[in-house]
């Protein structure tokens, strides 16, 4: 990388840390780190939503996705659109118009009020898990970010850098900074994609005609995909959008229902159409500027050398202009951020205030709290730092983490919110069973039936066990 971009890179890091700083002079307890003092408006809620959902693990993905399946991988995202707009319909007005969670911090505490302490403590357990992978994700994301962009940087060390920058911002800020940051790094990414990395990646491999001329016409349309692609992103993404701590975070953190609801128009429209079909666009340049030989210099002298996910931070190393690149890298660094150190919050929220809250009594608002909200947000994030060195595909990582968490927790929250029959016992058959099911066919099965993903088997046996059980335990009053 030239030294001009690589000052740009830095300057923005630098900036970044000092903005964590500054936040962790102003947090004053809980309210600050976890829920951001309860009063954001509906812009910054809703760009945090997105940057936070898509970020930069999706952008690497949908990069991948283009790379492969072309523009039908911006379906992926459409699932983003429906579980935005179906959260803010049926979920949010339930959450914010009850009193009780007035002062919540957590998801769970949904099920602490509809089931039971113990309920809540299962569910924390899993959400914590789930939200300790996902950020794993996002650090392998930027990993491969940086080591397909700066020359003579290897992965290991690349993620040991993203890992280091991105725990130290979070641990420091909480929330208030993270929502405050991602609409500054989700207007950097928009513009830099919109203004720099897509005109600029057209012109050079060539335009339309080079494009028609090199991939098949199959991955010019929306039709490139099966029909088991559409059910595991479905039975994935949309779900999460009921279950998400981070969500629920940013519906705590909202002025009212409507600011919130608002959020999530606003959220579910940047993600499809608009940030669909700029990752899968660009993925799409880099394969064809990998069958054009662009990438010879860097050891893919053919299409099976390059890995679809770093065909993208290939692609604009190979083609911006010197200034361009240190603005883009500092872009899709933002967007790999605004995922990271959100999960990472939330799978600290779970601990602090889920796990270790069910068993001793501890004031939200006190200096210590907020102190050891720190302390076990940095053992989370070296922890995540180490996953992250296990695994080898973002997409992967994310999708897993997420059917982890969709598969235990999503039936027994719909189940509360609008089923009376629902019991305690039927919410905690439903998050052993459905995420336990989830694990099983993952860690053990290649070839399930009809092809389908784990997660599918997973919610429909959280479902069947959650309606039989609450059946069998619900009493009349």
């Amino acid at each position: 990388m030239n030294p001009i971009d690589l000052s740009i890179f830095v300057f923005y890091v630098i900036g970044l840390l000092a903005f964590g700083y500054y936040f962790h002079r102003k947090n004053q307890g809980g309210d600050d780190y976890y829920v951001g003092g309860r009063n954001m408006n509906s812009v910054h809620i809703g760009l945090s939503v997105v940057a936070t959902d898509v970020g930069g693990g999706f952008s690497i993905g949908l990069g991948g996705l283009g790379f492969v399946m072309g523009i039908s991988g911006s379906w992926m995202l459409f699932t983003g659109l429906v579980g935005a707009w179906m959260a803010a319909v049926f979920l949010i007005p339930k959450v914010k118009s009850n009193p009780v969670f007035d002062k919540a911090y957590t998801f769970p505490e949904i099920f602490k009020h509809y089931y039971s302490a113990r309920v809540a403590l299962v569910a924390g357990i899993i959400s914590a898990i789930g939200y300790a992978g996902f950020t794993s994700s996002q650090l392998l994301a930027g990993a491969k970010l940086a080591d397909g962009t700066f020359a003579n940087l290897d992965l290991n060390t690349a993620l040991l850098i993203m890992g280091v920058v991105a725990v130290v911002y979070t641990v420091m800020g909480g929330l208030k900074a993270v929502i405050y940051t991602d609409t500054i790094q989700w207007t950097i990414l928009m513009f830099g994609l919109i203004f720099v990395g897509i005109p600029i990646s057209y012109s050079a491999i060539g335009g339309m005609e080079a494009i028609r001329n090199t991939v098949a016409p199959e991955m010019l349309g929306l039709t490139n995909l099966t029909w088991q692609d559409a059910v595991y992103w479905g039975v994935s993404i949309v779900p999460i959008w009921f279950v998400g701590m981070t969500l629920y975070q940013r519906i705590y953190a909202s002025r009212d229902e409507k600011t919130a609801k608002r959020a999530w128009y606003l959220a579910g429209l940047f993600e499809w159409p608009v940030m669909a079909f700029m990752g899968v666009l660009l993925g799409l340049f880099a394969r064809v500027a990998a069958d054009q030989g662009m990438f010879d210099y860097l050891g893919a002298a053919d299409i099976s050398d390059t890995d679809p996910e770093t065909g993208l931070p290939m692609l604009l190393r190979t083609v911006l202009p010197v200034g361009f690149m240190g603005v883009m890298m500092a872009a899709y660094f933002s967007a790999i951020l605004s995922t990271a150190d959100s999960c990472l919050v939330a799978s600290s929220g779970n601990v602090v205030s889920d796990i270790i809250g069910h068993f001793r009594d501890m004031n939200h608002e006190s200096l210590q709290f907020l102190r050891y909200s720190q302390i076990v947000t940095l053992i989370i994030g070296t922890f995540a730092l180490l996953l992250a060195y296990a695994m080898e595909n973002v997409l992967d990582l994310m999708l897993y983490s997420y059917s982890f968490m969709v598969s235990g927790l999503f039936v027994p929250v719909i189940g509360a919110l609008y089923w009376k029959r629902s019991t305690p016992q039927g919410a905690m058959t439903a998050m052993i069973l459905g995420g336990g099911t989830t694990v099983l066919l993952q860690a053990g099965f290649e070839n399930l039936p009809f092809g389908l993903d784990p997660n599918a088997f997973g919610i429909t046996v959280s479902a069947l066990s959650f309606i039989i059980v609450s059946y069998l335990t619900y009493k009349q009053v």
